[in-house]
């Protein structure tokens, strides 16, 4: 009876897979060309907009003679549609990468959403221009080309009469007179703000995309299949002796307080076969339970892998947004005053190797070791608790020592007087 309805069960969750399996198929087969019709739709929108109200030309206040309020109905229709264009976009290029869309007509569509979005999108290369957050990180940036470099005038000035400084701030107050100079403010704003969007969009897609990967994969796919498997095999409910010696623990507790309801309570004595019939169904509560962790530990170690190729493949189809991160960090460090740099590194390097960060180490490769349903041996925790913590140390003194002192002198002065 217990055989047939496992059986039950297990041809049932079966046919339940087969069937979201064949539904995600076709979602996903269908995608890229779901995708470029939404695109193209899209784009025959804007050029539509543009036809009828701006005289065939791109949609902008220069163009036409329109008041404040309908220039920003118009641009909001028009933004509304970029961004559509850009998540279809996107769909089509995660879909085709596995996908072949090599049709004529997918690539007629795609050429005629290059020409709209051609006229609203500004050159790539003014994204990528330095700008400037103060001496020090002008200095550290590096990523000219080797021939720029060789050819760019030496940074070593020679002192004259008049301080630097003041010749920075004549500069200055002389640039913010030129004709030029509100222009120039809003495009450099206009960068930095791109690259501060496209820096924490990236941001949040790396956290976001494995999270959720680990988590459906694991529900929809590797959870069932995992407990198919076990149930068909009749495999061992515990993975290690941790796991057993918390249900036997749990059992004797439920037994002790039988027995002390028993004695407490005014009602007659509970009968031994009373008793024991109430342990044996806390015994399949309990197989039950550890049974379905240890399907959850085994599922975690395949979802973790799978989050880790999704992870994977974020870095590899965004290389330019690790670019705008690297810009983003750098103006946030750089932006920091000195006594805040001090205050963030003794931070990190207590909580990491500091003199209570060992109890944080323990109970965090405890909770690693309960997700991947590994027995938590003692002996390794306290072996890595007296090697990485000193390892991690010495990496931070000798940035302090390599780096710090080149970078900002004056915040390692701060830290040492902090520190003290």
């Amino acid at each position: 009876m217990k055989l047939s309805f496992f059986a039950q069960k297990t041809q049932l969750i079966r046919q339940k897979f087969t069937e979201y399996w064949h539904l995600f198929n076709q979602w996903f087969i269908n995608t890229p060309e779901r995708a470029i019709l939404d695109a193209y739709q899209a784009a025959k929108t804007i050029q539509k907009i543009e036809i009828e109200q701006f005289e065939g030309q791109k949609i902008s206040p220069e163009l036409a003679n329109y008041t404040e309020n309908v220039m920003s109905y118009w641009q909001g229709n028009l933004n509304r549609h970029l961004t559509t264009i850009k998540v279809r976009l996107a769909e089509f290029n995660l879909g085709s990468t596995f996908i072949n869309t090599s049709d004529s007509s997918i690539l007629e569509k795609l050429k005629f959403i290059d020409e709209v979005i051609a006229r609203y999108t500004p050159p790539d290369a003014s994204i990528f221009e330095p700008l400037p957050i103060n001496s020090n990180a002008v200095q550290k940036q590096s990523n000219l080309p080797d021939k720029d470099v060789a050819n760019s005038a030496p940074t070593i000035q020679k002192t004259g009469v008049i301080p630097r400084s003041i010749g920075i701030t004549i500069n200055k107050i002389t640039q913010d007179f030129t004709p030029n100079a509100e222009e120039e403010f809003v495009k450099k704003y206009r960068i930095s703000r791109n690259r501060t969007r496209r820096a924490i969009k990236f941001l949040l897609l790396l956290i976001i995309v494995p999270l959720l990967t680990q988590h459906f994969s694991k529900i929809l796919l590797i959870h069932p299949l995992v407990e198919n498997f076990r149930i068909e095999n009749k495999t061992q409910i515990f993975l290690n002796s941790e796991m057993e010696d918390a249900a036997l623990k749990e059992l004797t507790n439920f037994e002790k307080q039988l027995k002390f309801e028993s004695l407490l309570l005014p009602a007659p004595e509970i009968l031994p076969e009373k008793i024991a019939a109430k342990l044996k169904n806390k015994v399949r509560e309990i197989a039950a339970e550890f049974n379905y962790k240890s399907s959850s530990a085994i599922s975690n170690v395949f979802a973790d892998v799978i989050s880790l190729v999704a992870f994977a493949i974020v870095i590899a189809f965004s290389k330019k947004d690790i670019i705008f991160v690297k810009y983003f960090l750098d103006e946030i460090i750089y932006g920091l005053s000195d006594s805040a740099k001090a205050f963030l590194i003794i931070l990190f390097t207590d909580i990491f190797v500091g003199f209570h960060s060992p109890h944080g180490w323990e109970i965090l490769l405890e909770a690693v070791a309960e997700h991947l349903g590994l027995p938590a041996s003692r002996n390794g925790i306290f072996l890595f608790i007296a090697t990485f913590p000193v390892i991690l140390n010495t990496i931070f003194k000798y940035w302090i020592f390599r780096y710090l002192s080149r970078l900002s002198p004056s915040a390692l002065a701060t830290l040492k007087e902090m520190d003290e």
